[in-house]
């Protein structure tokens, strides 16, 4: 049976100036806070202290395991950064246990108006076999998950008399 594929994108302004929201989503606190309450991921074994910027490109740095709402440990990502762009945009490409191949490219730049960031993040995706049944599935939920992800990022940078962190 031949390896399926499958993608998605997704874009959000947010109401922030493009360093400080790249500043945060390249932290493990930024990626978890947008994961909650449903997910949350660890660090690789050894990884404490590694920031983007000082991440080996291409190398793998170990498996990030997923948590469901924090808790039960479900899925890992074989983490691995292949491409960086400091400030603007970082392409992952691993494997998990439930994916032959992940992708997550993801871009921050400034708004058209300047005011703002544009978050948008490229999803790719092979499923292992054992999940190639469930692939349509598995896309509605990682694009809702993505969404989710979207909205935790625009309420942290939300003005404070809106923001529900």
């Amino acid at each position: 049976m031949r390896a399926s594929t499958w993608t998605f994108e997704q874009s959000t302004e947010v109401p922030a100036p493009p360093d400080a929201v790249w500043t945060r989503v390249v932290t493990p606190e930024g990626i978890n806070h947008e994961m909650r309450p449903w997910m949350s991921m660890s660090l690789p074994r050894g990884a404490e202290g590694l920031t983007i910027d000082t991440i080996e490109l291409g190398v793998p740095v170990g498996r990030a395991w997923i948590r469901l709402f924090g808790l039960i440990p479900f899925d890992y990502d074989h983490l691995s950064v292949v491409d960086l762009e400091p400030g603007r945009r970082f392409r992952e490409e691993s494997t998990m246990l439930s994916m032959r191949r992940w992708v997550h490219d993801r871009t921050v730049e400034a708004s058209t108006d300047g005011d703002a960031t544009v978050v948008t993040d490229r999803i790719e995706f092979s499923p292992r076999w054992w999940t190639r049944l469930a692939a349509p599935l598995l896309a509605r939920v990682l694009r809702a998950f993505f969404g989710h992800r979207h909205r935790r990022l625009v309420a942290f940078f939300a003005p404070a008399d809106t923001n529900k962190r």
